[in-house]
This record gives structure tokens, sequence and C-alpha cells, in this order.
């Protein structure tokens, strides 16, 4: 089931299993290995073990980095063999995907790391309230209900943060394994914005749902194809962005979300304040065959130099004001991730002043 490559000489490939076939797409016979695997470590222990030289123990094991289709973390056995091979391998290179693990070891580490500064804040904030209640202040009822009040804010941002810690924890674990499910555009869409519709009301804003053509004609979605996805995942990258366009957009204004079949290759990076998650072209579709999904909002924008790290853990434009909203900021950290598992690819354009755009293109079904 693992990766299997047989090197002969000048490093050059002699063979691959099905299963190197499915990781790194066609091997045919006579290409170099570095076309393939640029990882300079490898390629150190392949030219030892042609030349012989790879000691006393015979094989060796080198981890290493692939950076494409998506980011894993490999473990390589690189092991030569008594004599050349009929069909001329010398080396056999075997190669074990251990990308959940070192994730996994990455995730706790992380997850300690964050938490406890996230949490420091709020925890402090109910031990010194609790004190006070159990003191000073024990018989003051004005003060309880107050400090109270304050006290469920406080935990309910606990509650927040720690749930939106785990669901990126659980994105990231999957992250290497792309989803097969099919997707309905509209009903994806429509149920997002139904249940976000009161929330903008209350804020003074409406949500306009629609093809990109025309925000208003909600029955054109109808016509797109099925997005390949996770229902549940793509359900909370959009509840994500819409509920982000409510919190800094501007009463009065609408929320357009917008949606449309794009074709064509789509790669590089934007100009006018564009950020670009890394596009990815799944094997076996068509190169540009996407679904272009668009929320756009008319808030107060962001300035440019903010655009490249909106999507890091816990950062903020303005951490005070994302907090009194209720923010932890961890929503486009999870946005990024729940795209990056569906192959797909996330632009934003926004300009001080004058709102943002947040577009995520995801592979559509054949």
């Amino acid at each position: 089931p693992d990766p299997l490559i047989l090197i002969g000489r000048d490093r050059r490939i002699v063979r691959a299993n099905p299963a190197a076939t499915a990781f790194f797409g066609a091997l045919p016979p006579g290409r170099e290995l570095i076309a393939v695997l640029r990882n300079p470590a490898l390629i150190e222990a392949v030219d030892a073990a042609l030349a012989g030289t790879a000691g006393s123990a015979g094989s060796r094991v080198v981890e290493f980095v692939q950076p494409a289709p998506v980011e894993r973390i490999l473990s390589a056995r690189i092991a030569p063999l008594p004599e050349p091979a009929a069909d001329g391998t010398i080396v056999i290179v075997s190669l074990h995907d251990i990308t959940p693990i070192r994730r996994a070891e990455q995730l706790r580490a992380d997850f300690v790391a964050n938490a406890s500064h996230e949490l420091r804040t709020p925890l402090s904030t109910l031990v010194g309230f609790i004190e006070t209640l159990r003191g000073p202040a024990s018989d003051d009822e004005e003060a309880r209900g107050r400090f109270l009040t304050i006290m469920h804010e406080q935990a309910n941002r606990m509650a927040r943060l720690v749930a939106d810690l785990l669901s990126l924890s659980r994105i990231e674990l999957n992250e290497h394994s792309a989803p097969t499910g099919r997707v309905d555009v509209a009903a994806l869409l429509g149920n997002v914005v139904d249940a976000l519709a009161l929330k903008a009301e209350q804020c003074g804003m409406r949500i306009e749902l629609g093809s990109a053509g025309d925000a208003r004609a909600a029955g054109d979605l109808a016509a797109l194809p099925p997005i390949v996805g996770d229902a549940d995942e793509l359900a909370q990258v959009f509840q994500n962005l819409i509920d982000n366009a409510i919190k800094y957009g501007r009463a009065g204004t609408p929320i357009r979300v917008s949606a449309a079949l794009v074709t064509g290759p789509v790669t590089g990076t934007g100009a006018g304040g564009t950020r670009s998650a890394p596009g990815i072209t799944r094997p076996g579709r068509p190169p540009g065959r996407q679904i272009a999904i668009a929320v756009a909002d008319q808030g107060e924008g962001i300035p440019r130099e903010h655009l490249p790290r909106l999507t890091e853990r816990f950062y903020r434009v303005d951490a005070a004001r994302s907090r009194d909203l209720g923010g932890t900021g961890l929503g486009l950290a999870i946005v990024k991730h729940i795209v990056s598992r569906h192959r797909g690819r996330l632009e934003i354009e926004s300009e001080a002043g004058k709102g943002s755009v947040f577009k995520i293109l995801l592979p559509a079904a054949n």
C-alpha cells in the first residue's frame, strides 16, 4: 500500500508500484528521481546506495517534507540490493506517509501554547470575580448581578475558543485526505444564509444570495454543478465568512453572497490587495473547472499590510474589537484549512473604506 520506487543507474526510475503512481502521478521508466523528489538528503542517500557507500547497515531512513499537491511529511527508506536485478534495479526507495503522526504531535503542542495564551485573560477574570463574590461583595446584590453577567460572557468566550480549537485540530488532522462527496451549491448557501439572516437583520443588514451576474437571482444557483467536498465543512466555511461580514460590515448595507462556474486555469496572486492560498488541481479533474463563491461586505475594509496574515491562528487586525464582537481569532484559519483539504483556493480582496470580498474557488464535480 505504500509508494515504492525502483532505481537504476544514474538515479533513473526503473519501475514504480501503483501506490507511487497514485501519489506522484505518472512515473515512466527512465525518468530521473530528482524530477520527482527534490529533497537533497534523500538524493544524497540514494547516491550513497548506488555507489555502495551506504554504510554497514545498508539501508538509510530519511524524513522530509513533500510540498505538493498537499504538504505531507514522508519517511523514506533507501535500501541497495545485494547485486543489480535483471531489470537494472540497484536501489529500492519505499515511502511512508507519516503526516498524521507528525501533525498530531504538532497540534498537541500548538493547542497547549495557544489555549494557555488565549484562556489566561478570561480565567483570570473569572478567578478575580469569584474571589470578590466570596469576599467583599458577598452581600452586595447589585455587584453580584453585574459580576455574574461578566463571568457568563467570559465563560462563553472560553467555550467558543475551545470549540474552535478542537474544530481546527480535527480539520488539520484530515487535511491530507481530500473529500469525495458531492454538495449542492444552492442548498448549501441557502441553508447558511437562512441560519444567519436574523443575525444580519439585528445588525441592520441584509444578505443577498444569487449568481455572480445578479445578486438577487437565487434561482440561477440551481443550474451550477455540484461541488466535490464535505457538506458540513463547507457550511462551516461560509458560516464563518458571512458571520465575519455581519460583524465588520456597516449597518444599512447589504452582504452579497454569489456563486458562478469558472473555467480555465486560476493561478498566481491577484492585484489590488488580493491574497490567495495556493491553487491545487486534483488529478483526473479538468484544470480550472471550479465553483467560485464570493462573500462581499461594505465595511471598513482591511489595510493591505494585514492581508498576508489574515489566516494565521489568533491574528486580528483589531484585537480589542474582535474580542468585543465575540471573535476567537480562529475563523479564517479554519476556513483556510478546510479550503486546503478540498484542494481549493482562497482569495481576499479588500480596500480600506470600501469593504472586503472573500472568494472561495472549489473543484466542481465532473
